[in-house]
């Protein structure tokens, strides 16, 4: 994978941790409820569940571009629409809010399958890799190599992010039901730019 390839895939990635999603409200709420340690088996859930997301979604597009390797350029415009859609909800969506109520147990395997199911269950979260990655993949590289790069990048960001999530939990509730609305558009604008400007690459 190429340095300039990898590096704008790395910023795109944290664009997208630092958007509001299932994981990112869970490590939140859990963070509140359990305190930072016990978040982190939630967090490993979620990346691990990320992990599952990307090489399924990965290995689909390596399988159609196996079939026909022009289909990455259409990959690419279809997956930019996707995003510009997605990020319009973003920007329309409610304010973020976050439940108070503990609902399960909070043994780590418990919060660490709360963590899986919560990245692997939402058909939002796999429509979505399936749009963002496909404007990274390079064809003539080995896939499993990009998955790996990929994989890793993506759980180093997400794990970083939800654990400072879930240690400043008590102090950011307030404050992003506060600017949520703002939040959100900011966002929504960064979703909207990568659908439009990421698929015009060479």
């Amino acid at each position: 994978m190429e340095l300039s390839n990898w590096l704008l895939y790395t910023a795109a990635a944290l664009g997208l941790s630092l958007t509001p999603g299932p994981n990112g409200l869970l490590a939140l709420t859990h963070g509140a409820l359990y305190g930072t340690k016990r978040t982190v088996a939630t967090i490993v859930g979620g990346g691990v569940g990320f992990t599952i997301v990307i090489g399924l979604s990965m290995f689909g597009i390596g399988a159609l571009l196996a079939a026909n390797a022009e289909l990455i350029f259409w990959l690419k415009w279809l997956g930019g629409a996707y995003l510009v859609f997605l990020g319009i909800q973003v920007w329309r969506s409610d304010p973020i809010g976050v439940a108070t109520s503990q609902g399960g147990k909070s043994r780590p395997w418990s919060l660490f399958q709360a963590g899986l199911y919560s990245a692997v269950s939402n058909p939002k979260g796999i429509l979505f890799f399936v749009a963002f990655l496909p404007q990274f993949i390079e064809p003539q590289k080995p896939l499993l190599l990009q998955f790996l790069i990929m994989a890793a990048t993506f759980f180093v960001i997400e794990f970083c992010y939800e654990l400072t999530v879930a240690a400043l939990a008590d102090k950011i509730t307030p404050w992003l039901k506060k600017v949520g609305k703002n939040f959100n558009r900011v966002f929504g604008s960064v979703f909207i730019a990568i659908g439009v400007l990421l698929p015009l690459r060479g």
